[in-house]
Order: C-alpha cells, then structure tokens, then sequence
C-alpha cells in the first residue's frame, strides 16, 4: 500500500502534474488498490479540506503581507535598519538578517518575505560591491526565518493537519527563529571579512531618529499579534485579520501609499496565492484520510518500532527523512502529506507535539533552499538573475549554520520546551 501510495504521487509528480492534482490521482489510486473507489468521498474530502475555521488565517496573513509591501511598511523597515547598522562593515548584509526578521513577524511567508526583501536589498548590496553570490544566499537564508517566527504560515497548516495547537506552535517558534538570525550573523560577521564593499555613511541621529519615526508604525504589528495571542485577546485566525486591517489602515491613512484604486490587484494576488494553498490543502485532506482508512501510520509505527524506545534516534531519523523529501517536494505539500503519517509515531515515543512542529517546521524551512525545488533558492535566483549553480556557492555557509540549529533544538529540546513554558503560562 505504501509502495501504491508513493508510487502513484511521484510518477504524477514525474509527468509535471501540479502537487494538488498528483495528490487526487495518488487518492483515486490508493481507493482503486483498496476497492472502495467512491466520486462522493473525493467531493466531500476536498470540501471539508478547506472548510477549516483555522485555514482563515492563511488568505488574511498573505493579505497583509500584500498590504505592508505595496503599502510601504516593507520598504520603511529596510530604511530603519539601513540607519541602524549600514555603516558598519558588511553593514547591508546585517540589515538583510534584521529586516528578514522584522518581515516574518508581519507576514509569516518564506516566499513573499524573500522576493520583498530580495528587490530591494540585492542590488543595493551588488552596486556597493558585494559578491551577488554570497548577497543572494544571505537574503534567501534569511527568508526562511518567516515559517518559524510567528505568525508562520506553516504552523498554521501543521497545526490543522495535526491538531496541535497553534497559538503554541506560534510562542514555541520564537526562540528558535532569534537563534537562526543569531547564527546568520556571526557567519555573515566571519564571511564579511572577505568583502571589499562600499561602507554606506553613518546616518546623523535625526535621520536615525526620522527612521524609527517612520517604521514604527511596521514594528507595533508584531508586538499586537504576540500580544494578543500571549494574553489571549484573540485567535490566530482573529490575529490575522487583526494584521490585514492594521496594514490596510497604515498603508491608506499613516503613510498614504495605497490608494482605493490600487486596492483592487493587492486583493486579487492575495487571492490568487490563497487558492493554491487552500487547493493544495483541500486535496491533501482526501490522501490524508485515504492514509488513516489504509492503517499507513500503523504500518509505518511497525516498521520504526525500534526506534520507539530512543526519542532522541527516532527523531534523527525522521529529519533525515523530511532533508530527503524536501529537496525534491515543496513545503506545503510535505507537510500535509507526511504530518498524519508521522504524528501516530511521535505520539508513541511520547515526543512533545509542539515541540516535534517546530523541528518538522524548521526541517522544511531548510527544505525551501535545497535543491533542485527549493522554492526560495528559485525566487532569489529570479531577482539577482543568477544561475542555481551560483546560489549554491554563495549560500552554503548560512545553510550549514542552519542545519547546525536543527541539530541543536534536536540535541537540546528545552531551547523550545522552557521559553514555550514561560510564553503560554
């Protein structure tokens, strides 16, 4: 049944079929093989996949991070770290890692924070004489803070497909995506040495000051979504139509940059990439319960029974599995198509959920810069114009300090376990 499940999913996946319609055909297959092949139960799957009160967030979270890029709040929080840190040396290199990390607390999108970040930032960096290479590998290494800091829309599906909670998800993201800039700066400080750049001039304190003025508005929506959510004034999914009104707000009257006409193409490509996840979602839903109808998580319980009584082992092995997977499937559909298959099994070694979705999440963040699918690795490559071979070159040093923090949340599970404690108490 395994062997009919994936087989049907990769050779789908092999004749360029969109994930979503792979995972129907891999569906459809698994019911033939089982011989309860019904139109009806694909129908009802695919509705009750997307009729999910927590899936509201998702259309809201890339709505407001619509609204913060066309609105100006993007472009002001580069401004304010540009003042803060670009005269140092390898200075614009420090403002990519702070801006990544500002850009996911606002919008929670790997993608959309790294295609921002990366107009703005890469040619800057490029016309003051850093190495495009390294540049790019930076901004896309940054990108991946955006599924772990909140509000992360990977959490979001996890916390659906699993159901973990995802204000939880959310608190217990936040200590491991500050470790991940911590350890992009110290290589970027290690790896700068070698740039022979332009140093941008020291800013005065006033036009330090007109900085803060103007990206402070950016900076409150953070504080508003943890806030709320810590002291329970309101729902993931509240927070993020809290995020797209606030951002709607700031856009139109503070900073005045999005006028009513303009409004209309911000919602239609908000609702563009929303039905694709929401699709891709709907239709793993049908494979998911196909999966529990089939015993899979069963079956793949027996066949890791070893590894039950080690934690510790049984968790290596499950992240050499999600790296495997990740190089050659996007994140969204790993997620939703390995978390029923693994959930059964983490719960049987008696593995904390929450803290098992932070390194399931981490793991397929690091999955966005492998290649050859790596969709942040494409994205950056398609602004600098670079070559993926290039990418790799520059890219390795921050991916290895990457997978150098998976090891150590897998090595030392309180880095999530005691700041998460202390966030929900």
């Amino acid at each position: 049944m395994i062997g009919v499940f994936v087989g049907s999913l990769l050779g789908a996946m092999a004749l360029g079929m969109p994930i979503a319609f792979a995972l129907l055909v891999s569906g459809v297959v698994l019911m033939y093989f089982l011989g309860i092949f019904d139109s009806q139960i694909i129908a009802q799957n695919l509705i009750n996949g997307a009729d999910n009160f927590p899936l509201m967030a998702i259309p809201f979270f890339m709505l407001a991070g619509e609204l913060m890029n066309q609105g100006g709040l993007s472009r002001r929080i580069v401004e304010m770290s540009m003042t803060m840190v670009g005269h140092i040396k390898g200075g614009l290199g420090y403002v990519a890692i702070i801006a990544s990390v500002l850009f996911a607390s606002l919008s929670g999108s790997a993608v959309a924070d790294t295609a921002a970040l990366g107009a703005i930032l890469i040619p800057m960096m490029v016309k003051s004489g850093y190495n495009v290479n390294r540049a790019s590998g930076l901004v896309a290494s940054g990108g991946i803070i955006a599924p772990i800091i909140p509000p992360s829309i990977g959490f979001i599906i996890f916390g659906v497909a699993s159901g973990v909670s995802i204000t939880k998800l959310f608190m217990a993201g936040i200590v491991p995506g500050i470790l991940l800039a911590v350890g992009l700066t110290v290589t970027w400080t290690i790896v700068a040495r070698k740039e022979n750049v332009e140093v941008q001039p020291r800013a005065s304190a006033k036009e330090m000051l007109m900085a803060v003025r103007n990206g402070i508005w950016a900076l409150f929506l953070p504080v508003i979504i943890i806030g709320g959510l810590k002291f329970g004034l309101f729902t993931p999914t509240e927070a993020a139509v809290v995020a797209a009104v606030y951002a709607l707000f700031v856009g139109v009257v503070v900073y005045r940059e999005l006028s009513f006409k303009q409004l209309f193409p911000v919602f239609v490509h908000a609702a563009k990439m929303t039905s694709v996840v929401m699709f891709l979602v709907a239709a793993a839903l049908v494979s998911s319960w196909l999966i529990t109808v089939a015993n899979l998580p069963a079956m793949v319980i027996e066949m890791l029974e070893p590894f039950l009584d080690s934690p510790l082992l049984l968790l290596v092995m499950i992240n050499l599995l999600v790296i495997v997977v990740g190089t050659a499937m996007d994140m969204t559909p790993t997620i939703l198509i390995l978390t029923p298959v693994l959930m059964p099994l983490v719960e049987a070694a008696g593995i904390d959920p929450v803290y098992f979705g932070v390194l399931f999440i981490l793991n397929n963040a690091i999955g966005l810069l492998t290649p050859p699918v790596g969709t942040v690795l494409n994205v950056v490559c398609g602004v600098s114009k670079i070559s993926m071979e290039d990418i790799m070159k520059g890219i390795w040093p921050f991916l290895l300090v990457e997978v150098v923090v998976l090891i150590l949340l897998i090595l030392f599970p309180s880095i999530v376990t005691v700041p998460l404690e202390w966030f929900t108490s």
